[in-house]
């Protein structure tokens, strides 16, 4: 048997409803970081299934960084104008815009990248490979895997999240969903840099961005 006690403290660590909390528990023989467990299991499958659902509401957010130096806007859908006014998802979407002043992302998703600029990297790739002198049968291997790195470079969602680099952008957004129920998308953004296309110095974005967070 479960108490109620335990219940509420399961209620109160994990955000999730009451019912949910007593059948995790119960799972779990009232072992309470197991049913933690159960729950985000639980959270991320239901989130798998949302993700198809139609987003349509949401908001812009923009992000000024460096006294005007780089610019965002950015656009983050949700299901309901309910969520879109909740804090959760605004700071999200503030994260996110934050995520691109940052990294600067060119895609928001790797389905989004035209094929011919992959190619053109796959062909850059494996001359660079072949001038190594790397043997012809494992070249292939090593194109696919400076692909990989490339969608990680300039695309968003592949990107490991500045707060946090052991998550990458789309688990954070899969999380999200689990978290407020509900399907939620970047649909797109805008990065504006002061002079850009002018030559000047390089500056580590990144670092300042950080800095800015930690204050």
């Amino acid at each position: 048997m479960v108490s109620a006690s335990t219940v509420k403290e399961l209620r109160e660590r994990s955000g999730a409803g009451m019912m949910d909390c007593k059948k995790a528990l119960e799972e779990t023989n009232g072992d309470i970081e197991k049913a933690i467990e159960v729950l985000r299991e639980k959270g991320l499958a239901a989130a798998a299934k949302k993700a198809g659902r139609i987003a349509s509401e949401g908001i812009v957010d923009a992000y000024i960084h460096g006294g005007g130096r780089i610019g965002v806007l950015i656009e983050v859908n949700s299901e309901t104008d309910f969520v879109a006014k909740n804090q959760e998802f605004r700071q999200f979407v503030r994260d996110m815009a934050m995520q691109v002043a940052a990294s600067n992302p060119q895609y928001v998703s790797r389905e989004q990248v035209p094929a011919e600029l992959i190619e053109k990297e796959k062909e850059i790739y494996r001359q660079q490979a072949l001038n190594e002198g790397k043997p012809e049968k494992i070249v292939d291997k090593m194109v696919d895997g400076r692909v990989e790195k490339f969608y990680k470079e300039i695309c968003l969602l592949e990107q490991p999240f500045i707060k946090d680099s052991d998550l990458q952008v789309h688990q954070l957004v899969t999380n999200m969903i689990a978290k407020i129920g509900e399907n939620i998308s970047i649909r797109r953004f805008t990065r504006y840099e002061m002079g850009e296309g002018l030559k000047k110095k390089e500056d580590n974005f990144v670092e300042e961005v950080m800095n800015q967070i930690k204050r």
